[in-house]
């Protein structure tokens, strides 16, 4: 049982290939431990977005009741985890002039620049997730942490946009909401990620993260301590199973064990002449498959997922500067040599990531496929910070996360 003076908090992934809900406990000191843990398998998820919306209410129930059941705690509220390919992300710049010049800057003036930050013209229908603030700019003068106390005419800041379709937010959100639990905030996944695996040093010096899903790839990186620049591809380790179906001429289960049990994201020859026979449970004649085609095939598909990543981000001017490397997490970091190949095809260095500064399970911390859950459990601790300090004008400037939409 929880401690009196501790809180509870509670991170939900809905994803393609399983529903994960990790539980928290935040003590009177600030320290996170993850105290418990639930899966599901999940049916009504299609590329990280709800397709079936009484399946995934289902499927929701059974990780939040296993994840009750571990922790020994009633869960009443979650930090909900949400990707697709229809989120974007953008960096955008707000203004306000000081009146009169000869005057400091205060916390009026602070609040009005990052409120016109956020006036954004986004497309129809569409809704930020995150205004994450970046650096302010007093008179042109950049990467100014904190102006308070300055003077100059004009106060800028940086601030960086993730958002995508309000209604497709709302069908995860619905979901949770019809077991009676709380959505406090939604949480973009490729964020919650970076937060359980990067540590302060690593955002300052530049690091890539990459979650390889099942149905999408989410992307995130950090440079100089912020979020420079985010994004989602509509490719996930499903379809790197469809691509052995169809390359191997077996149905998606087999080739789903296959992936599992001999699939690698190299391409190496280490495995040349190999094959492994397919028992047939249908009576058909026994047959084998040649795993270093397989392998091939395998490698085909996750080098240009890691190919397309590297384009986005050239074209961005955002790879340069990336001097910690790259964090690889999600099931498809499972894939023996993952890590070299986006090495490779990146041009850095890259590791699975590994959850940093929380204590707990063991079992779901050094799990890739965990970070993202992992890393709501931690938004929600940023969330949960004492009343003085979110009144400070220096803490609250120096907060990452500038704002979070909650859609209600």
């Amino acid at each position: 049982m929880s401690d009196s003076s501790s809180l509870v908090l509670v991170g939900l992934e809905v994803g393609t290939s399983k529903v994960c809900a990790v539980v928290g406990e935040l003590n009177a000191e600030g320290g996170l431990s993850i105290i418990g843990l639930g899966q599901a398998r999940s049916r009504g998820v299609r590329k990280g977005e709800v397709v079936d919306a009484l399946a995934a209410t289902d499927d929701i129930r059974d990780a939040v009741a296993e994840a009750e059941q571990m922790a020994n705690v009633e869960v009443r509220a979650a930090y909900l985890g949400v990707t697709g390919a229809h989120i974007r992300g953008f960096n955008n710049r707000g203004r306000h002039n000081i009146v009169p010049h000869d005057r400091g800057i205060n916390e009026a003036d602070a609040q009005a620049v990052v409120r016109n930050a956020k006036a954004i013209n986004l497309p129809a229908h569409h809704h930020p997730v995150h205004v994450v603030r970046q650096h302010f700019l007093v008179d042109g003068q950049d990467g100014v942490l904190n102006p308070a106390g300055m003077l100059g005419a004009q106060l800028e800041v940086d601030v960086h946009v993730v958002y995508g379709l309000y209604n497709r937010f709302q069908n995860p959100i619905r979901a949770v909401r019809a077991l009676q639990l709380d959505v406090p905030a939604i949480v973009f996944n490729g964020i919650a990620s970076a937060l359980a695996v990067l540590t302060p040093e690593d955002k300052e010096l530049g690091a890539l993260v990459i979650d390889l899903g099942a149905g999408v790839t989410d992307y995130v990186v950090y440079a100089g301590g912020i979020v420079r620049h985010t994004g989602v591809l509509a490719v996930g380790g499903d379809h790197v199973t469809n691509d052995l179906a169809c390359g191997l001429k077996v149905p998606m289960g087999r080739a789903e064990e296959l992936k599992i049990q001999h699939g690698s994201a190299l391409a190496d020859g280490s495995v040349k002449g190999q094959t492994v026979s397919l028992v047939n449970r249908h009576g058909f004649p026994e047959r084998s498959v040649n795993l270093e085609h397989l392998r091939r095939i395998m490698s085909v598909r996750l080098e240009e997922t890691f190919q397309i990543i590297a384009e986005e981000l050239d074209g961005a001017g955002a790879l340069q500067d990336l001097r910690a490397g790259v964090f690889l997490c999600g099931g498809g970091a499972r894939a023996p040599g993952i890590d070299k190949l986006a090495g490779r095809i990146l041009g850095l260095p890259a590791a699975i990531g590994r959850t940093q500064s929380i204590s707990g399970l063991v079992s779901a911390l050094d799990q890739p496929e965990f970070a993202t859950g992992i890393g709501l459990v931690k938004f929600g601790s940023f969330q949960q910070e004492p009343q003085r300090e979110r009144t400070s004008l220096s803490s609250r400037l120096r907060a990452t996360l500038a704002n979070v939409l909650q859609l209600s």
